[in-house]
């Protein structure tokens, strides 16, 4: 159950039972091409493309590197000495073979198949946005926040009950790494952490005021992410799994919505040394859906992002991504995978998912969240795989297919939206920040524990769920997925469904 689609991924485009302005934002599958059939990634005369040259990490062989990136014609726009990953452009075509070459370059390659600024511009999409009037009649009993009635997915992972014990600490903060955040929102800003925020759309840190935020005309996919984590409890709108913590924003994705391997690096890398406890990934690294580490330029990305994300564990993040939403088994011998590098012309490869990975979910350390429904079955969209997803959360799927009990009506996840509004999208995209709000929970109930601690109880204190099977979500008598292991863990639901009461309670 795939659909075409635009740049980023995870939220999806739902199937015909639902209303066409739903969710299209960020449909699955911008993917990838084989390392073998990837298109020439520049001629001598184009724009510059952008670089990451990965060395040793330490200044004395970065200095020495340095030296020899301007000698193979290329501009160092930032350098990450303490992972040794160093951002370039260059206009040179043979850039990456040079610099591939030189002593101390352990791995060098291009972040993308467009030219800088990338020629691609996109049709985002909406997520269905509630009108005025509907957000004036909403009604919640006293307690609750307007709009939380709509909001099935917070009884699922037992939010509700946790409120009443803890709503988390505002010393904890979860970094929405993402398309932007909108701090001026009311259910966001009073729990907003500017310190903690930044774009990294270039691969440098821009701290100006605002910069964090998205565009008029860009996603407002962090936005609803930011507020399924921490939409304030302050009798407006909705209310986060985790509404006492802190969010931030670290803006990654460029105005076509492409979230490029330096930006990603940056993200990552300012989470890390900017006291974040959890970051939140629902995205992948573009242009390339899988990574395949026998190709010299899609290994420099993985070896990029994964020094970044691993320097943010290390410093005390824990990182919660999204799986995805093709209705991949990661797990599998093989997947085809139809449209990488994404920003050019895409092509159709076979990859092996245990050597080509899907970043940053698939990367050592990261827990990678399979999405549900309102029904508690694993989303139509949704990846997932045996050894693969470590956890499963709402992030929603069609109303025909999973319908909510009233009286919530929609089957997708209610988020913030830039400019002061309220909106439905469904994806893992959505599901990963249900886990990312348990994960700073859990923070804020063990404040010394380490991310491998956090980690442990998150999957310790899942509810265990059995393979769905068989499981065929749209009931056209065909197996739309087939889920291995036992109810404690599987493919579907990895160690179970999210925890919030036990999150605040053991």
């Amino acid at each position: 159950m795939t659909a075409p689609h635009a740049r980023y991924r995870r939220a999806v485009a739902i199937p015909a039972g639902m209303a066409v302005a739903t969710a299209l934002a960020f449909l699955p599958n911008t993917t990838a091409t084989a390392a073998d059939e990837a298109p020439a990634a520049v001629t001598a005369d184009a724009t510059p493309l952008s670089y990451v040259v990965n060395v040793k990490p330490g200044h004395g062989t970065s200095a020495y590197v340095k030296k020899a990136v301007g000698k193979a014609g290329g501009t160092i726009v930032t350098s990450y000495d303490q992972i040794g990953v160093i951002v370039v452009h260059s206009s040179d075509a043979d850039f990456a073979k040079t610099i591939r070459k030189v002593r101390g370059v352990q791995s060098a390659g291009a972040t993308r198949t467009a030219p800088l600024p990338t020629a691609v511009t996109a049709d985002l999409g909406t997520p269905k946005a509630l009108s005025a009037a509907e957000v004036a009649r909403a009604e919640a009993p006293a307690g609750q926040d307007p709009l939380e009635p709509q909001q099935w997915d917070l009884p699922a992972i037992k939010a509700d009950k946790a409120h009443e014990k803890s709503l988390g600490s505002s010393k904890v903060t979860v970094a929405v790494i993402d398309t932007g955040v909108d701090d001026t929102h009311p259910d966001i800003a009073p729990n907003f952490d500017r310190g903690a925020s930044v774009n990294c759309v270039s691969g440098k840190p821009d701290t100006a005021d605002g910069a964090w935020r998205p565009g008029a005309s860009e996603s407002p996919h962090g936005t609803h992410v930011a507020g399924e984590i921490a939409a304030a409890k302050n009798g407006v709108g909705m209310t986060g799994v985790a509404p006492g913590v802190k969010v931030s924003g670290i803006k990654v994705s460029n105005p076509d919505g492409f979230f490029y391997t330096e930006a990603v690096v940056c993200g990552f890398v300012w989470a890390a040394e900017h006291g974040v406890d959890v970051t939140n990934n629902s995205y992948y690294t573009d242009p390339w859906y899988f990574n395949c580490k026998n190709d010299p330029d899609q290994k420099a990305l993985l070896d990029a992002v994964t020094r970044a994300s691993r320097y943010a564990e290390k410093k005390g993040a824990v990182n919660v991504a999204a799986a995805g939403n093709e209705n991949y088994d990661l797990s599998a011998d093989e997947i085809t995978d139809p449209s990488s590098p994404n920003d050019t012309t895409p092509g159709e490869r076979v990859v092996d998912p245990s050597e080509c990975l899907d970043i940053p979910t698939q990367l050592p350390g990261v827990v990678t969240v399979a999405s549900t429904g309102a029904k508690g079955l694993k989303s139509s969209f949704s990846n997932y795989g045996l050894g693969v997803a470590d956890i499963a959360a709402p992030g929603g799927d069609s109303t025909a297919y999973q319908k909510p009990e009233p009286p919530a009506t929609s089957g997708l996840i209610l988020g913030t939206l830039p400019g002061g509004k309220w909106g439905y999208m469904a994806g893992t995209s959505m599901a990963s920040p249900h886990v990312a709000g348990v994960a700073a929970l859990i923070k804020s109930t063990h404040p010394y524990a380490s991310p491998a601690l956090v980690k442990a109880l998150l999957y310790a204190q899942a509810d265990a769920k059995a393979c769905t099977d068989p499981y065929d979500i749209d009931a056209d008598g065909k197996i739309d997925a087939v889920c291995e292991g036992s109810k404690n863990r599987n493919g579907f639901y990895g160690w179970g469904i999210a925890d919030a009461l036990d999150a605040v309670t053991k």
